[in-house]
Order: structure tokens, then C-alpha cells, then sequence
């Protein structure tokens, strides 16, 4: 039976990555609670694939209005931070992601996969699934979908925007209009 994950304290995480200056370190859940920031956490299947360069250099593209924001994004997915440093050093043009400037995380063991609801087992590889966690560790939105369709960044940012209003966000909500 799949339980509810929003509203409650998000799975607790500590991860290999390939960080922004291309070094190996570690992102976890605990270190952006510690920093007081928002955590943007999406999960793609795999290195070297079709859609996943799309959506994950459009992230680093904005990357800037997360920052902005107070938010720290991190990509994950079951490679490892060798394959991500490879794919990291392959130029755009060649399907690579050339340069992030967030980090790659390498869940190899499955675990935050599993935790988070986004791994298919018999593949061991992750869903599209994308997870916003607020400064005290709740989860406050998640969202998955087929591997075959990429993120839109503009609503990532805009749902980002509305669950720090504090407010209550009607439908088609954007950025500086009212909230109810």
C-alpha cells in the first residue's frame, strides 16, 4: 500500500555527488535543513539518455532563480558519480550536460530511490519524480511521472513561488498576484 509522504518530514538523505566545480562530495537532506534552505530534489532514470539532458541542463539554466529563491537543487539518479562526471564533461552538442551548477547526486544503492517512491525495481532505475522540501524538512510537494516526459522548470519555480506564500494559491496562481 503506498503511504502519503506530503505533509510529513521527507526521507532523510546523504548521498555521493558530483558538485557544481565538478568535485566529488556529499548533498544531504540534513545540511540544507541546517542551512535554512528549501531543497528541490528530482529523481531521472539514467546517464546518457535522451530526455534527462533536457530537463536537467534547463534546471541549471535557471539555476540562478533558484538560488534567488533560497532553494538548493539537487538531480539523482541509481549511476554513479563517475558516470555523472562523464556525462557532466560531455558537451551539449554530443547529448551531454557540458557544465551544472548544482550537483549530481549517486544513489547506487537504490535506497533514496525506494525511499522517495521513484524506483522501479526490476530496472533499478528511478521515475521522473520531483520532490520540494521545505527549510524544516516536511515535504510539501511531489510530483511523478513517466520517463518518457521531461519537467517544465517554469512550473517547478512557480509551485516553489506558492508554497512560500504561505498562502492559499488558486489555480493558474503566478508570482506577485494575490492569494486567497
Amino acid at each position: 500500500m503506498v503511504e502519503r509522504m506530503v505533509g510529513k518530514q521527507a526521507p532523510e538523505f546523504t548521498m555521493e555527488a558530483v558538485l557544481a566545480d565538478k568535485s566529488f562530495g556529499k548533498v544531504s537532506l540534513e545540511e540544507n535543513i541546517k542551512n535554512d534552505k528549501w531543497t528541490v530534489l528530482f529523481f531521472y532514470p539514467m546517464d546518457f539518455t535522451f530526455v534527462c539532458p533536457t530537463e536537467i541542463t534547463a534546471m541549471s539554466d535557471r539555476y540562478d532563480e533558484f538560488e534567488d529563491l533560497d532553494a538548493e537543487v539537487i538531480g539523482v539518479s541509481t549511476d554513479t558519480i563517475h558516470t555523472h562526471l562523464a556525462w557532466i564533461n560531455t558537451d551539449r552538442k554530443d547529448n551531454g550536460l557540458e557544465q551544472l551548477k548544482y550537483p549530481l547526486a549517486a544513489d547506487t544503492n537504490h535506497e533514496v530511490s525506494r525511499n522517495y517512491g521513484v524506483l522501479i525495481e526490476d530496472e533499478g532505475i528511478a521515475l521522473r519524480g520531483l520532490f520540494i522540501i521545505n527549510p524544516e524538512g516536511e515535504l510539501q510537494y511531489q510530483t511523478v511521472f513517466h520517463n518518457n516526459i521531461g519537467r517544465d522548470v517554469d512550473e517547478t519555480l512557480r509551485v516553489l513561488q506558492a508554497l512560500q506564500t504561505g498562502g492559499l494559491c488558486p489555480a493558474n496562481w503566478r508570482p506577485g498576484q494575490k492569494t486567497l
